[in-house]
């Protein structure tokens, strides 16, 4: 089996949904692109949301850039300004099931109408029945929900092993799972589960913007925090700067024009040595060790018992 490119190319898209000015709708990376300078109609992380009530959510909402609100029966509903319109989770996700669809069936050259979708470990319920609801307004057929530490098990064929403990350690963009499963025979038995539901890629990015924000301050005394237009294009150089240091150990950020003062324009030129990118990154990599002893201490594990 092979991974199909989205329409862009890319074998990953990004699960955000934006609507622009001119009320057109933005899915994957594109939307991701433009989010800095459209925070309140842009819409990520929606897994914190789907299945769940207004009262369970409250931490969460004040974690996001746009505006989350619950009616009468404590369902929580997105709000989109710039259509004047509210959202139900499921409807944002659905979008980007939709797109995940219409690629596929770009590629193929035949109608995807089934899907298989995978939830964390920990979805209740309702998380994954409103999941399934989101496969169903994006006009797909739901044969099942599965656990996503179960799917990148059977993606290294490891349900061909008999009798084996497999941690699953699953750094997202924006959440941190790790999963201790059991699989013996083709059936997967989950052990234990933990994590960080903030902690991913995305805080790894904003690592190397706050670094490229600071020595930009020493150097020319202006605060590019302020500046959304910016910020946008640091968030990307430092995407692509992460990206790049897993392959080589320094990188070269160049942002010519990047702000202007009376004095013409300013550009930005910072060389990010992997050995910085790990200091900087340092505390995030320390988060990490604790939901690994977490979940092998609720799976009553030892490290030397991991087979995988």
């Amino acid at each position: 089996p092979v991974v199909i490119a989205n329409s862009e190319g890319a074998r990953t898209t990004p699960s955000v949904v934006a609507y622009t000015k001119n009320g057109e709708r933005l899915v994957g990376q594109i939307a991701k692109r433009q989010a800095v300078i459209n925070p309140e109609n842009t819409f990520y992380s929606i897994k914190r949301f789907i299945g769940r009530k207004g009262n369970e959510v409250s931490e969460e909402s004040k974690q996001v850039s746009y505006k989350v609100i619950t009616d009468n029966n404590q369902n929580v509903k997105i709000e989109c300004s710039v259509l004047g319109k509210q959202f139900a989770p499921e409807e944002i996700s659905a979008q980007v099931l939709r797109k995940l669809a219409e690629d596929a069936s770009q590629y193929l050259g035949q109608k995807v109408t089934q899907a298989v979708i995978t939830v964390p470990a920990y979805f209740n319920d309702s998380q994954r029945q409103a999941t399934k609801d989101a496969g169903k307004i994006a006009g797909l057929e739901v044969l099942r929900i599965i656990n996503e530490p179960t799917a990148a098990s059977l993606a290294y064929g490891l349900d061909k092993k008999s009798n084996e403990t497999i941690l699953v350690f699953d750094l997202g963009g924006g959440t941190f799972d790790v999963s201790i499963l059991e699989v013996g025979d083709g059936v997967f038995e989950v052990l234990s589960t933990a994590g960080d539901t903030h902690l991913g890629g995305d805080d790894f990015d904003k690592k190397i913007v706050d670094w490229l924000i600071t020595e930009f301050k020493k150097l020319e005394g202006i605060d590019l925090s302020k500046d959304r237009q910016a910020l946008q294009r640091l968030t990307e150089a430092a995407e692509k700067a992460k990206v790049e240091l897993s392959n080589v150990s320094q990188t070269e950020i160049s942002l010519p024009f990047i702000t202007a003062t009376d004095t013409g324009p300013k550009h930005l030129e910072k060389t990010l040595t992997r050995a910085k990118f790990e200091e900087l990154c340092s505390d995030l990599i320390n988060r990490c060790r604790i939901p690994v002893e977490t979940a092998l201490k609720d799976a009553k594990l030892d490290a030397s018992k991991i087979n995988e």
